[in-house]
């Protein structure tokens, strides 16, 4: 097919990828894989580079964020890579006063429980995350015929951690917003539904092939929460990217009684964590849509033909989905052997062969 007469979407030199074909539900010469997390954690090169450096700071920098997107394509050989960044960037960049500490996470300093906090949220223009574009158009000559899969955060993971004022095991600051002000916190999502399609949508038109919407802690919620109160934010999203014909992910933890509501949300592609066997996974999400996953983050501590025995099953499971992604059930684990991941992508790539 020509570039003239193909929809409009991704690059050229991506479109005809095993990733992007896989996403698209096409006959694939093997199943792509690509990890979570990929980009850093695991990689002593990664932390080599990143000594001394805080992580907001370096997601800032794009010749830091082009070098760690890189390395695990180096590495690995994987069939993608993913943008190096962090769910809570857009929110920085509009100005919300928060850090990354070391072993916590996102910590804000004044968190948003009423209506003025909530007009501090201003939206997000592309000047405002202008390495952003100048990392992904740096990366996207590099990467040739690799996909970039660009990445945000759901809108509910982005309102917890702001509610919260950082992570928690029981979101009863958020539960409590969301039952007690129901109002607030439906323009509060409609809101960051506004940033995060902002966002996304920078990284598409500077030359990202896909993009994943992360909802981390979605698996908080109840089905019928999720309906009323999440998911009309996170359609939004998914309909203002829709247009640029590339493949839109959802993810989440603990997702397995939602898997149908996410892709009704609007995702061309559906990733399931290690709970949910991949077939069931995918009768939940229901036809038309493509699944990812989902082998559990730590079975990679076992022995060689542990995680090959695993693998095995995630692929068994898989065998007869139209259009299957291969990947962790979540992000790599910081202490996992990077050879680990190597010799699981040639594993994949052997078995699938066609």
């Amino acid at each position: 097919m020509s570039s003239a007469d193909r929809p409009q979407g991704p690059p050229t030199q991506t479109y005809d990828s095993a990733f992007l074909k896989a996403c698209r539900r096409e006959p694939v010469p093997h199943t792509p894989v690509w990890f979570m997390r990929q980009a850093g954690r695991s990689l002593p090169e990664y932390r080599r580079l990143r000594e001394g450096i805080a992580m907001l700071d370096s997601c800032m920098r794009p010749d830091l964020v082009t070098e760690i997107t890189l390395q695990p394509v180096r590495r690995h050989g994987v069939d993608a890579a993913i943008f190096f960044s962090d769910i809570v960037v857009p929110l920085k960049a509009i100005g919300v006063d928060l850090d990354i500490k070391p072993g916590v996470g996102p910590v804000v300093a004044q968190p948003v429980r009423t209506r003025a906090d909530l007009e501090r949220l201003r939206p997000l223009e592309p000047a405002d995350v202008s390495y952003v574009t100048e990392a992904v158009g740096m990366l996207t000559a590099e990467l040739g015929g690799t996909p970039l899969i660009g990445f945000a955060g759901a809108p509910f993971t982005l309102a917890s951690y702001l509610v919260e004022g950082g992570p928690s095991r029981n979101h009863e600051h958020t539960k409590a917003l969301m039952y007690g002000d129901p109002e607030l916190w439906a323009d509060l999502l409609d809101r960051l539904a506004e940033i995060t399609a902002s966002f996304l949508r920078v990284q598409i038109e500077a030359g990202a092939s896909a993009v994943q919407l992360f909802d981390s802690w979605v698996g908080a919620l109840a089905p019928a929460d999720y309906r009323s109160r999440v998911m009309p934010a996170s359609a939004k999203v998914f309909e203002a990217t829709a247009g640029y014909g590339v493949p839109r992910i959802h993810f989440g933890v603990g997702t397995g009684e939602l898997l149908d509501l996410m892709g009704e949300a609007g995702a061309d592609v559906v990733g399931a964590d290690w709970r949910v066997p991949l077939d069931e996974a995918a009768r939940r999400v229901g036809p038309g849509r493509a699944v990812q996953g989902n082998l559990d983050p730590a079975v990679l501590f076992a022995p060689r033909e542990a995680v090959e025995t695993q693998a095995r099953s995630v692929l068994d499971a898989a065998r007869d989905l139209p259009g299957h992604v291969f990947n962790l059930g979540h992000g790599v684990l910081p202490q996992t052997d990077p050879d680990a991941l190597t010799r699981l992508v040639a594993y994949v790539h052997e078995q699938t062969a066609r």
